[in-house]
């Protein structure tokens, strides 16, 4: 049976977690989720330690000097919502801004054992786009996603 957590502390630990990803502290971030973790990125799903060190991996080889800046943070029982803004460097150390939301799921010993991110892979590949003709094919490709809408 499932303890009712604690919303200060959950808070407490999701900011740990965001701390150890800005420091780039592998071993922080993998001491914040359970040994059975499960974590899902837009088309990838990834389970247990060594998925979260491929995930920590993949994101390392792409960004830098990573800055998480809460927008909206929500907890609701042992789950954690947060949207916020990425801010990193990437090749070139061009400097860029994604938005981007997650879902924390803790268990009773504050541990997460789900993760789920949430980001525009359009946006994403807009920010990546170093070179013309780069952005002649993804800020097209973006506009055409939104047609439509506004």
């Amino acid at each position: 049976m499932e303890q009712k957590l604690v919303t200060e502390q959950i808070l407490k630990y999701a900011r740990a977690l965001d701390d150890a990803i800005e420091q780039r502290d592998i071993e922080g971030v993998v001491s914040c989720f359970s040994d059975g973790c499960e974590i899902e990125l837009p088309g990838v799903k990834l389970t247990g330690k060594e998925g979260l060190r491929k995930a920590i991996g993949w994101m390392y080889g792409y960004f830098k000097d990573i800055v998480l800046v809460p927008v909206t943070v929500m907890v609701d029982g042992n789950t954690f919502f947060e949207e916020f803004v990425m801010k990193a460097k990437v090749k070139g150390n061009r400097e860029i801004e994604v938005k981007q939301a997650e879902v924390l799921v803790y268990d009773n010993e504050y541990r997460v054992r789900s993760l789920r991110l949430y980001f525009d892979g359009l946006e994403l590949a807009e920010a990546f786009a170093s070179g013309i003709m780069e952005r002649i094919v993804v800020r097209p490709l973006r506009k055409a996603s939104l047609q439509g809408l506004a």
